[in-house]
């Protein structure tokens, strides 16, 4: 029996595209679902072994410039399902933070205002418990929805997740986060609007956003900041090939337009190799890193 798909299935696929920092290799594959029921139905028809990505808008991701063996499967634009359901919030994993952030405020809901400042997808949120501005995504979770690889839907209590800052604990491996029920306090429509409008302000007076970048690249070491660390260590503005920390915040790498995945990649170790020497402190990236070297 042949697996109906009704996504869009792309071979060979740049996925600079799609990531944030515009760099980085092809995928053998790249799938878009066209929902959620297709994409149990895609990954049903996949051979068990087939290496899988999943990502969002491709913030917080670096691909290297080799590209990516098997097949990724892109969230943002394709499971966008967002609403009320029993006093909660149920979103997608393709939703956006801030769209997220502002149906809330909308909804007279309070406590996702902080989601506004996160530059990705309710899936990577939930994948990396990524917050701003004193919120964290896991702290306004009820249950999540997952998949695993046959295409097969679990829904999850928090409680089944072990969480800390910048980290999400998989009770079971080789599943992905699809959807998300918030709970989130009543408030008022128009102090929450207020609210996502000051952070907004705040992030774009405070980060580099005219230039490529993967937000923050690295975690905040406990009671200090990785921003301060390497301003402290003279590195702004510091520069290999095309990447470049940041004069604006000091915890941003920006693409100034020819930057490889390698040369992120490059800036990024010696940021860490920096830091550790003079400050005595390992910063450890929030960014994931996937994918093969290129060949030179």
């Amino acid at each position: 029996m042949t697996t109906v798909v009704t996504g869009k299935l792309l071979h060979d696929e740049s996925l600079a595209r799609y990531t944030s920092w515009r760099t980085g290799g092809a995928a053998d594959r790249l799938y878009v679902p066209a929902s959620l029921d297709d994409l149990q139905q895609f990954l049903s028809g996949l051979p068990a072994g087939e290496p899988l990505y999943f990502i969002g808008l491709g913030s917080n991701l670096l691909v290297r410039d080799g590209g990516v063996r098997g097949t990724v499967i892109l969230m943002h634009g394709a499971l966008t399902a967002l609403h009320q359901d029993h006093g909660l919030v149920y979103a997608e994993a393709g939703v956006t933070s801030a769209k997220l952030a502002r149906f809330a405020a909308r909804q007279h809901l309070h406590g996702a205002e902080f989601m506004a400042g996160i530059p990705g997808t309710v899936g990577g949120a939930l994948a990396m418990n990524a917050g701003c501005h004193g919120g964290e995504t896991w702290e306004i979770v009820e249950r999540v929805l997952t998949i695993d690889r046959a295409g097969e839907l679990h829904e999850r209590n928090h409680q089944a997740f072990s969480t800390a800052y910048r980290h999400v604990d998989m009770p079971v491996a080789d599943e992905w986060f699809v959807a998300a029920w918030f709970r989130l306090a009543d408030g008022d429509a128009t102090e929450a609007e207020a609210k996502i409008k000051q952070l907004l302000a705040r992030r774009l007076a405070t980060q580099p956003l005219n230039l490529p970048n993967a937000g923050s690249v690295f975690r905040n070491p406990p009671g200090d900041h990785a921003a301060r660390l390497i301003e402290a260590s003279c590195l702004k503005g510091y520069r290999i090939g095309g990447a470049e920390v940041s004069e604006k915040h000091a915890n941003f790498i920006v693409n100034q337009g020819e930057a490889t995945a390698k040369d992120i990649e490059q800036l990024i170790l010696h940021v860490q190799a920096v830091v550790k020497q003079q400050q005595g402190v390992a910063l450890h990236p929030e960014v994931r890193v996937i994918g093969e070297d290129g060949h030179e």
